[in-house]
C-alpha cells in the first residue's frame, strides 16, 4: 500500500510545472472552507517529528476559529496510542504506523481500529557535519555503523571514519547521535536501517529530532538520524543506496519516487467508531490539515506535500 501510495504521489508531483526546483502543492487540493459552530479545545499527544508541522497547523487552524485551544505535546510517537485509549488527546501524531500490539490494545478498548489518516512525506535523513567529506553509505554500512548485530549484512562493525573510506580521518572516532526509544523516527530507523538490530549502547540517545541535528552541527566526528524537516545549514544529507545498488539523497523527485530508502509517510491517527462521525473539532482541524493551506504548511516546515489524489484518500476516511 505504501509503494501505491508513493507512486501516485510521484505522477502527480512530479507533473507540476517546476518541481525538481521548488516543491510546490497540487493545484487541484481545495483550500479550506471556514464553517460555523466550531469552538472548544483540542488536545494532540504523539510525535517529536510532528510537532512543529502540528504547531505550525494549530495557529493556522486558530486564525480559522479564534476561540479555539490546542495543546501540543510532542514527546515521542509511542506516547499517542496510550493518549487515544485513555482520551487524553483526540489526535495522536506518529512518524511511523502503529505496530500491532498497539492497534490490538486501542481495540480491546473500543472494538475497532483507530483511524490512519497520512498527512505529509518526509525523507528520515542521515546527517553528517557540513564539514564532514562523506557523501554516500550504503544501507548495510549505515546499520554497521549504528548497530554491532550488523542484520543488514555488513561484514565489519564501522567504529571509526576510516573504516567509513575516509583515509583522511583515519582512526577518528565516530560520535552517534539519535532517537530515544519512545521515538517514532527511533523504531522506524531501528526497523529499516538496522533491519529490527539493536543499536549501540554508544549512540547519543537525544529528547527530539532537533537536538540530533544540534549534536551533529556542533561535533565535526557526528552523524546522527531525523526527519528532513530538521536541516539546518550546519549538516548534510548523505546519499544512500537504493535496492538497485544506485544513491539516492534527499531531493523531492527522489523521495517521492520512492527510491531514497528512507522515505516515510508522517501520520495523524484518531478515534473514529465505524458508521459514526467525528467530532466536529477534530474532524474540521483534519481537513484543514488535508487542505491546500494545510499542505502548503508542510513545505514550509521542509516536508513534502501529499498529490491530491492521495489527499483525498485521506479525506474519505473522516467521514
Amino acid at each position: 500500500m505504501k509503494n501505491i501510495l508513493f507512486a501516485a504521489l510521484a505522477i502527480a508531483l512530479l507533473a507540476l510545472p517546476g518541481f525538481a526546483q521548488t516543491v510546490e502543492v497540487d493545484k487541484e487540493i481545495p483550500d479550506y472552507s471556514r464553517t460555523s459552530g466550531i469552538s472548544g479545545s483540542l488536545s494532540s499527544i504523539g510525535s517529536d517529528t510532528l510537532n512543529n508541522l502540528m504547531t505550525l497547523w494549530a495557529e493556522g487552524f486558530q486564525r480559522q476559529y479564534p476561540s479555539v485551544k490546542i495543546q501540543i505535546e510532542g514527546k515521542g510517537s509511542s506516547t499517542a496510542p496510550p493518549a487515544l485509549i485513555a482520551g487524553t488527546a483526540q489526535i495522536g501524531p506518529m512518524s511511523r504506523a502503529m505496530k500491532a500490539k498497539e492497534i490490538d490494545d486501542f481495540e480491546k478498548r473500543f472494538g475497532y481500529k483507530p483511524t490512519q489518516i497520512a498527512v505529509a512525506v518526509d525523507a528520515l535523513a542521515v546527517y553528517v557535519n557540513k564539514d564532514n567529506p562523506l557523501e554516500q553509505l550504503t544501507m548495510a554500512e549505515v546499520d554497521a555503523m549504528f548497530s554491532d548485530t550488523r542484520k543488514c549484512g555488513g561484514e565489519a562493525s564501522i567504529n571509526n571514519w576510516g573504516d567509513a573510506g575516509l583515509d583522511p580521518w583515519a582512526g577518528k572516532p565516530i560520535s552517534l547521535y539519535g532517537r530515544n526509544s519512545a521515538s517514532g523516527t527511533y523504531g522506524y530507523f531501528k526497523k529499516v536501517a538496522l533491519c529490527k538490530g539493536d543499536f549501540r549502547n554508544e549512540v547519543k540517545e537525544q529528547p527530539g529530532s532537533a537536538s540530533v541535528v544540534q549534536g551533529v552541527t556542533e561535533d565535526l566526528y557526528g552523524v546522527g538520524y531525523s526527519g528532513i524537516g530538521y536541516k539546518t545549514s550546519g549538516v548534510k544529507t548523505v546519499a544512500l543506496a537504493g535496492k538497485d545498488g544506485n544513491y539516492y539523497g534527499t531531493d523531492p523527485a527522489t523521495v517521492l519516487s520512492g527510491k531514497y530508502p528512507l522515505s516515510r509517510f508522517l501520520y495523524l491517527y484518531v478515534n473514529k467508531a465505524p458508521n459514526k462521525p467525528l467530532d466536529p473539532m477534530t474532524k474540521e482541524f483534519l481537513k484543514f490539515v488535508l487542505s491546500q493551506s494545510g499542505q502548503e504548511t508542510v513545505v514550509k516546515d521542509g516536508y513534502l506535500p501529499l498529490s491530491n489524489k492521495v489527499l483525498q484518500q485521506q479525506i474519505s476516511k473522516l467521514d
